[in-house]
């Protein structure tokens, strides 16, 4: 009878290796790509330095211009208007879509399918020539007299159309953010609710939502900023905020690029507060998970520590 060999177990073949004797493979390409990414990165910034047509000095003289700041601060309320109104509104529309009524659940896909499909650029168009083919809306009884009426030129100014067209855009995305989270909760939290008693509403606000909050708030701050960046598409009705105090002034001056690279240094500083906020409020809602431990400089970026 012939024995069957086993491997030697102190063999250097089968001896697991200790993490003090592994051994990092060399990536040389990772050093060269990142030192030409520094050298190009380099060359970029000393170039805009020393160009003389930049303008620094325009750029410093109206950064804290009082225009500037003006469209900024119109810039800052718009956005927190809009997202207030939107995400609103967006959590009805939600609701709506997870009703077991058939038309609610109609109405609410017509109207994301509506906004959500059309430009944000042409709705706002839209919300601001409206009085072209509706001059007046009143109050009165249903295909009869009409008691009173007003004028929608009165009604919708340059500041009302954006609100309406930011906020109403912004509630069809932000209903399918809502949507999502709440169907991602455990469908066993929804009969534990029923058990206690509590109806719709109050299952709603007191078991769904405060635990859909944790899948809601990162994509929702995401459409907070991009909230701040769509403010911007107010400057074809002309509304003075930030980007269109900017166009206002470069097109007395003709320097383009230096107020640009001030309206652009203004967003970022936004950009940047808004991620700060945004990862408290994420750590707040996701304790006990590792996104509850990430740093705001990761937050930043976007990576787990």
């Amino acid at each position: 009878m012939t024995a069957i060999n086993s491997p030697d177990v102190d063999s250097p073949a089968t001896r697991r290796m200790e993490p003090s004797e592994a051994r990092h493979r060399p990536r040389p390409w990772r050093w060269i790509s990142a030192a030409v990414i520094l050298v190009l990165a380099a060359m970029v910034i000393k170039g805009a330095a020393v160009n003389a047509n930049m303008h620094w000095r325009v750029v410093g003289e109206y950064l804290f211009s009082v225009p500037i700041l003006r469209g900024l601060l119109l810039t800052v309320e718009l956005t927190a208007v809009s997202m207030v109104i939107g995400v609103v509104l967006g959590l009805v529309v939600a609701v709506m879509r997870l009703s077991d009524n058939p038309v609610l659940r109609s109405v609410s896909y017509a109207y994301v399918w509506i906004f959500r499909g059309t430009p944000l650029l042409v709705q706002l168009l839209f919300w601001y020539f409206l009085a072209a083919v509706l001059p007046h809306v009143g109050i009165g009884i249903p295909f009869g007299p009409t008691w009173t009426d007003w004028s929608v030129n009165s009604l919708i100014s340059k500041f009302t159309a954006a609100v309406l067209g930011l906020a109403l855009n912004e509630a069809a995305f932000s209903s399918e953010i809502i949507r999502g989270g709440i169907q991602s909760v455990d469908p066993g939290q929804r009969e534990a609710a029923d058990v206690l008693g509590l109806n719709g509403w109050q299952r709603l606000w007191r078991i769904i939502l405060p635990q859909a909050m944790n899948f809601i708030i990162p994509p929702l701050g995401n459409q907070i900023i991009s909230m701040l960046k769509n403010t911007s598409l107010v400057l074809v009705i002309a509304l003075p905020e930030l980007l269109t105090t900017v166009s206002n002034i470069y097109s007395q001056n003709f320097l383009q690029i230096p107020l640009l690279v001030v309206a652009c240094a203004w967003y970022l500083a936004c950009f940047s507060v808004l991620c700060v906020i945004q990862y408290y409020v994420e750590r707040h809602f996701a304790q006990g998970t590792a996104n509850a431990r990430q740093k705001p400089a990761a937050a930043l970026r976007k990576e787990p520590v």
